[in-house]
């Protein structure tokens, strides 16, 4: 790794400088010893050898080409490689080898822009430079450099040719385009700053490159000599900005460019044999005193020029210190031989070069060289982290161009037709959109036949994709695309555009404008499409600004801000911190609870940073195993009631003090004034720390001796006197609820004051909300809650909408209804409120479930609105009796305080809050992690005695596969 580098005004290698020389170590002294005891020892051979660094092909057909390399080490003593495409595995052995020939170890290199993934296969890319320009966020680009950097080290490599400084003005660019980070030199400065610090935190060698400006080209200089026909001017106030800033901050080596640059340099001679660029602008002028390094002097751009000459030679005489991929090392190493022997070439400048590339070496370590280590390697050049900050950047980067009458985001209960365009595949993108809004797709580029099937449509959603295998390939629409998309834009409903390629394609469109939404993505893979639609339904927000212009209509930096709705999501496991493979060991504990007859069947969800990434349904609705369990099947919920159908409404009446922790039972209804319980205050009730009865059975005193209804209470027809079904055919009469309020009014209290659990506080909530709003409590969460978050299947009484095959049976009642309970609440109170109970009655699946719990891990945001205030739920949240043993917030189950595992798995962080339910169910969400765990199920089918779940603790354990399946 490389020794602490010190910015320092004053020190020397060979010389005295007045500049910040970025190859000295914080240990001057020996870096000085050990470069001089080794350039002391070294025959002229050797040290020129030291001024090549010629390309390993690993791939390479030729089965003599690694013979080659071997020799060129051993016998010409060359002072470093540059590796080309291969897999890490075959790269790390050659590496190894390569070294132990080498006596002087090597600087082993690579063109790793947007890191090893850019050369090897099996290692995940991260995104192009032109991609992170749009990210406004630098912290993000230092990241991602640091762990292009990790990358290098663990295949060995000390030094990457990064980061790209050039400035991209010309769009017709053919060889740098998305490798340059945009056409604003001081975005091009701050984005390859970000990238160098990284890589210089990691440990690696940086070059900037390709000195002095390659991005006003139309020419690739790999095939021909590229003309830069700009004034000094010019260079001065755009092409050397980036240049000059990163010389300032240290960077460690410039790679000089194959270029014609008229105004700089006679007689059309490239720019990295030309001493004007190299001596002069660079080294003088600009005070560089890094390694120069020339680009491949096997390119045809400087190859052409030099003809009988030796380019090797010219570019060392220009005054660059190391050769790069030579065109041929043998006679370029004779070459410089040759001129330093007949004294064209001084020990001076040998020596200057030389100890330069000797001191890289001592910089990043090589005066202890080690092997390599291969085991694991390509497993951990794509660990976890990979997947996240492409992601993070990824998202970072998606870029709003336009968005007329505020049309994004889109609606989730509406009709939208997608239409693909382009020859690459946009599977994920279509696949993502359909997991939040009702998606048709359109096939065929016909306009008459387009134009017959959008009548029903909200809007037409086109996504344009491109193959992104390289940054090099072609972005640009055929003329039947451009066509297709003028006549698209005179639809009656508005057209969306969602571009995967880089930005230069919109401008051959005729009138960008006129879409409706235009989204700008900049590269296509199934993450980048995910993120896409994530962002056209508000699960994510639009924060990239344009890199570069687009034509007339679009300046660089524009771009607008569409903020995130905080709605879930759906994602990748290992793009949010999962093991795909950890999380399979879920499946197999689900497996093991319905075989052992835990439970009939269940539905699982897990969620983090806002995205659901596993949701399965296991098992069946019965033993019977006649039907399968759905996602979108409903649950008895039991006590997750509580905090799912009446908590929400009790917050939002403190948040509009209306009421606060010390209002008493006796102010919430006054005609309690005169009972036992008067006095206990809100934070009591639900705090569960106020002496209340922890359950009454009401309905025991409604049957007879026999345990069979009475008459008195019952009809098995609904009618105007009984018109309350506990069940299918079992009806109560009108006014029992006078009576089941009466009962908790003269209730006895507990003997002493300890943490008790108990369903009093909510069933009297239910009583206080719905005198205050006038409203009974199902309508009153409808209207406060499910519809303005979208929950269509969260309900009390759920057959009033749903059939009973989507609704899963809870118990076969043998105790009181004598009945099936399919699709009527198990709670016998909550039954005999109507089915809705403040404790008991709500029914849900898995997802809906989520959006609630999500909606608390967001302190009241979700959908865009705020529910009720982050402050109030914080207050909520908080153990306000921990001194007493009570582990619970107000309203809010929390993790035991002993730091057992009763409720919840050992990982939990103690800000963590959620609830049980009786019926086998659960919901917990945990800030720290930003995870949310449900578990639904129908244990109590068919009879409640069977508690092998919870004795088991199969929810906890699989909380705890959850946290043990994190990767970060």
């Amino acid at each position: 790794m490389i020794r602490k580098t010190l910015i320092l005004l004053l020190g020397t290698l060979c010389y005295a400088q007045a500049q910040p020389n970025p190859l000295l170590s914080s240990d001057i002294a020996a870096q000085q010893q050990w470069v001089d005891s080794i350039y002391s020892t070294l025959s002229v051979d050797e040290k020129i050898g030291q001024l090549f660094i010629p390309m390993v092909r690993p791939l390479s057909q030729s089965p003599k080409h690694i013979e080659e390399m071997l020799r060129l080490v051993e016998k010409k003593h060359v002072g470093g490689v540059v590796f080309s495409t291969g897999h890490p595995i075959l790269q790390t052995k050659i590496l190894n080898q390569l070294q132990t020939k080498a006596r002087i170890p090597l600087l082993a290199t690579l063109d790793g822009e947007w890191g090893v993934g850019m050369r090897m296969d099996s290692v995940i890319d991260y995104p192009w430079n032109l991609t992170l320009g749009a990210i406004q966020d630098n912290e993000l680009i230092f990241q991602i450099g640091k762990r292009i950097g990790e990358q290098h080290l663990r295949m060995g490599l000390q030094m990457n040719y990064a980061p790209v400084l050039d400035v991209n003005i010309d769009p017709l660019n053919p060889i740098i385009g998305n490798r340059s980070f945009g056409e604003d030199p001081q975005n091009v400065a701050a984005k390859g700053f970000a990238m160098m610090r990284g890589l210089r935190a990691a440990g690696v060698l940086t070059s900037g490159k390709h000195f002095p400006g390659h991005g006003d080209t139309q020419d690739d200089s790999h095939k021909t000599l590229p003309t830069l026909s700009v004034s000094k001017e010019r260079l001065d106030s755009v092409e050397l900005i980036p240049f000059r800033k990163l010389i300032a901050e240290g960077i460690h080596s410039i790679m000089i460019g194959h270029l014609n640059i008229p105004d700089l340099v006679e007689n059309n001679r490239p720019s990295s044999i030309a001493s004007v660029v190299v001596q002069d602008l660079l080294q003088k002028q600009m005070g560089f005193k890094g390694l120069v390094i020339t680009d491949a002097m096997d390119m045809k751009g400087v190859v052409d020029f030099v003809g009988k000459s030796n380019a090797d030679l010219e570019a060392f005489l220009a005054g660059n210190d190391v050769i790069l991929i030579s065109n041929e090392n043998l006679a370029g190493i004779k070459a410089i031989k040759h001129a330093v022997t007949r004294g064209q070439i001084t020990e001076v400048r040998l020596a200057h070069s030389v100890k330069k590339v000797l001191a890289a070496k001592y910089l990043v370590g090589l005066d202890q060289y080690q092997p390599t280590e291969i085991t694991n390697i390509t497993k951990d050049l794509n660990s976890p982290k990979d997947s996240l900050l492409y992601n993070k950047a990824m998202s970072a980067a998606l870029t709003l161009l336009e968005n007329k009458k505020k049309l994004l985001p889109l609606q989730m209960e509406a009709e939208y037709g997608y239409l693909k365009l382009g020859d690459a595949s946009g599977d994920a993108f279509f696949d993502q959109l359909k997991q939040y809004g009702n998606i048709q797709r359109i096939e065929g580029t016909d306009y008459k036949r387009i134009q017959s099937q959008i009548k029903n449509f909200k809007a037409l959603i086109v996504g344009f994709h491109r193959s992104d295998a390289t940054p090099w390939k072609s972005e640009r629409f055929n003329k039947q695309q451009r066509q297709l998309l003028r006549k698209l834009q005179q639809l009656d409903i508005p057209v969306i555009l969602s571009v995967f390629v880089k930005p230069y394609a919109i401008a051959q469109l005729k009138d960008p404008k006129g879409f409706d939404g235009l989204v700008l993505n900049y590269q296509n893979n199934p993450m980048v499409q995910r993120l896409s639609a994530d962002l056209l339904f508000g699960i994510q927000g639009a924060h990239g600004k344009l890199p570069v212009r687009i034509g007339q209509d679009y300046p660089v930096g524009h771009g607008l801000q569409l903020p995130s709705l905080d709605r879930l999501g759906y994602a990748t496991p290992t793009s949010v911190g999962f093991s795909p493979e950890k999380l399979k060991n879920i499946d197999a504990l689900a497996k093991v609870a319905i075989d052992s007859a835990m439970t009939p069947g269940m539905q699982i969800l897990i969620a983090r940073h806002g995205k659901i990434v596993y949701q399965k349904s296991f098992g069946h609705h019965t033993y019977e195993k006649k039907q399968v369990i759905q996602n979108s099947d409903l649950y008895d919920l039991a006590s997750l009631t509580k905090i799912l159908g009446t908590l929400p409404l009790v917050i939002q009446a403190v948040d509009s003090t209306h009421i606060d922790f010390d209002t008493t039972l006796g102010e919430l209804l006054p005609e309690w004034k005169q009972s036992n319980k008067s006095n206990i205050t809100v934070k009591q009730m639900l705090s569960h720390y106020a002496q209340l009865t922890p359950w009454i059975p009401y309905y025991k005193e409604t049957l007879d001796r026999n345990q069979k209804p009475k008459r008195k209470f019952y009809r098995n027809k609904k009618s105007r006197r009984f018109p309350i079904a506990v069940s299918e055919n079992l009806f109560l009469k009108r006014d029992y609820k006078k009576q089941i309020y009466e009962a908790i009014e003269k209730s006895p209290m507990l003997d002493s004051l300890y943490y008790k659990y108990s369903d009093l506080p909510f069933i009297i909530f239910k009583e206080y909300l719905e005198r205050r709003y006038n409203e009974p409590l199902d309508q009153l969460m409808e209207e406060h809650f499910y519809d303005p978050l979208g929950l269509e299947r969260t309900m009390y009484n759920p057959l009033r909408r749903f059939d009973k095959k989507e609704i899963v049976p809870s118990e076969i009642d043998n105790y009181f209804r004598y009945s099936k309970l399919d699709g009527y609440v198990h709670d016998m109170g909550a039954a005999q409120l109507g089915g809705v109970g403040g404790h008991a009655g709500l029914f849900s699946n898995a997802y809906e479930v989520a959006v609630m719990m999500q909606l608390y891990l967001q302190k009241g945001r979700y959908n865009g609105q705020q529910y009720f205030s982050e402050t109030t739920f914080d207050a909520f949240n908080t153990c306000y009796y921990c001194d007493q043993n009570v582990r619970r917030g107000i309203g809010l189950d929390k993790p035991f305080l002993d730091g057992g595992s009763k409720n919840t798995c050992d990982s939990i962080s103690s800000k963590s809050f959620g609830h049980l339910g009786f019926t086998g169910t659960y919901a917990w969400a945990d800030p720290e992690t930003e995870i949310v765990f449900v578990f639904l199920s129908n244990r109590t089918y068919p009879t409640m005695e069977n508690n092998l779940l919870g004795e088991h603790n199969i929810r906890t354990r699989m909380q705890q596969l959850v946290y043990d399946a994190r990767n970060d």
